[in-house]
C-alpha cells in the first residue's frame, strides 16, 4: 500500500521520504455488506401425490441494493415470479439476465445460484418463489464465507 501511495505523491514528497498515507484503517473494517433478503414462507404442504416431497411457497423481499449470498435449493424444483421491482439473477453457467415485474424463472434441481440481487438502490423488490422439495430438506443452503 505504501508503495504504491509513493509511486503517485509528488516528486518532492518522494525524495524527502515525507509521503502520505490515505488509509490509516484496513479497507474491510470501512466497507459495508449490502443488505440481504428476507423470505416468508406462506405455504407448507406435503404433495398428496407424490410422496417424500412438499410444496412451498414464499415471499422473498429485496430491500434497496439488496443482494443474496451465492446458495443453492438442495434437489428443490424452483419457481420464481417478480411482484414489484427489478432484479438480476444468474445461475452457474448461465448468463445473468434482469427480471421486471410479471417476469420469471425457474431453476433445476442442483442449481448454484451465484447472483440474486435488487439492482434499484431506492425501491424495493419482491418475489414470489415456489419449491419442489425433499420433505424436509432445508430450502436454502448458503455458500461458505470466502
Amino acid at each position: 500500500m505504501v508503495a504504491a501511495s509513493a509511486t503517485c505523491a509528488p516528486t518532492a514528497e518522494r525524495a524527502a521520504g515525507k509521503v502520505p498515507v490515505a488509509v490509516t484503517m484496513p479497507v474491510a473494517a470501512t466497507v459495508s455488506q449490502p443488505p440481504s433478503e428476507t423470505l416468508s414462507p406462506l405455504l407448507e404442504q406435503a404433495l398428496p401425490n407424490v410422496k417424500g416431497k412438499t410444496f412451498t411457497s414464499a415471499i422473498v423481499e429485496f430491500p434497496p441494493g439488496a443482494r443474496a449470498v451465492p446458495h443453492r435449493h438442495g434437489k428443490a424444483f424452483v419457481y420464481a415470479y417478480v411482484l414489484e421491482g427489478t432484479v438480476r439473477s444468474g445461475l452457474s453457467g448461465e448468463p445473468v439476465r434482469t427480471y421486471r415485474q410479471g417476469e420469471n424463472w425457474v431453476e433445476q434441481p442442483g442449481a448454484h445460484h451465484v447472483l440474486t440481487e435488487n439492482i434499484s438502490r431506492t425501491e424495493p423488490a419482491k418475489l414470489l418463489v415456489s419449491f419442489v422439495s425433499n420433505t424436509g430438506d432445508k430450502l436454502k443452503v448458503e455458500d461458505p464465507p470466502r
